[in-house]
C-alpha cells in the first residue's frame, strides 16, 4: 500500500537500500523516489496471510518461495522495487538475491480504498513488463471479490472476476481454491475498510 512521496527524497537504488535499513516503516522506490507504505486494516492483514498459508502449504515440496509483504520485488529491467502484499517465485534466478525478488511468477495485492486505483493501474502497468509474470491477483478486503489478470500463451493478459460461489484458479503454480476459503470468518464491512 503505498501512501505518499517522502518529502522528495531522491536517492540512488544503493541509497535505497541502505536508507531504508535505517527506517521504521517501508517504503516503495520508483523512478528514483520513496513513498512511504501506509498499514491495512485487521481483514487486510487476515486475508493476506491466509494466501501466504495456501501458497506455502501448496508449493512446500516445489522450488517455488512465497514472500509476504517484506518481500521486495524489482519492477523488471529497472531500477524499481515495490512491496507486494504477496508473491511468488519459482525462478532460480531470484535464488541468488537477499534483498529482493525479480522473476514472481504471481503477485497478490489486497485491495484498500487508498490504494485500489494505483494498485489497478501504475503498479499493474510496471509488473506487466515482468515476462515471467502470470497471475496477478487483486482482492477486495470488504467484499468477497477477486479480479485475477491472467497473462495467457499468447501475451495476452485476460481480467477473470470471481466472487461468493465460485473457484479460484491460479495456473501459475497450478491451483485451485473456493473463494470463500480465503474470506472465512471474516466480517466484512462492504462500505468501508
Amino acid at each position: 500500500m503505498i501512501v505518499a512521496k517522502e518529502n522528495a527524497l531522491q536517492l540512488t537504488p544503493e541509497e535505497y537500500f541502505a536508507w531504508e535499513e535505517k527506517q521504521l516503516e517501508k517504503h516503495e522506490y520508483i523512478d528514483g523516489h520513496v513513498y512511504a507504505m501506509s498499514g491495512g486494516s485487521k481483514n487486510h492483514s487476515l486475508i493476506s496471510v491466509r494466501f501466504i498459508n495456501l501458497f506455502f502449504n501448496h508449493l512446500n515440496d516445489s522450488p517455488c518461495e512465497t514472500g509476504n509483504s517484506d518481500l521486495r520485488v524489482n519492477i523488471a529491467q529497472t531500477s524499481d522495487y515495490t512491496y507486494p502484499d504477496v508473491s511468488v517465485t519459482c525462478d532460480e534466478r531470484d535464488k541468488t538475491t537477499t534483498q529482493y525478488i525479480t522473476y514472481p511468477c504471481l503477485i497478490v495485492e489486497v485491495l484498500s480504498d487508498s490504494t485500489e486505483a494505483y494498485d489497478r493501474g501504475g503498479k499493474f502497468r510496471m509488473y506487466r513488463n515482468n515476462p515471467c509474470l502470470r497471475d496477478y491477483l487483486l482482492v477486495s478486503s470488504h467484499r468477497i471479490e477477486i479480479d485475477l489478470y491472467h497473462k495467457n500463451d499468447a501475451g495476452d493478459w485476460l481480467l477473470l472476476s470471481y466472487e461468493e460461489g465460485d473457484t479460484v484458479e491460479l495456473k501459475s503454480i497450478n491451483l485451485s481454491f473456493p473463494i470463500e476459503q480465503v474470506y472465512r470468518n471474516l466480517v466484512l464491512t462492504p462500505d468501508a475498510e
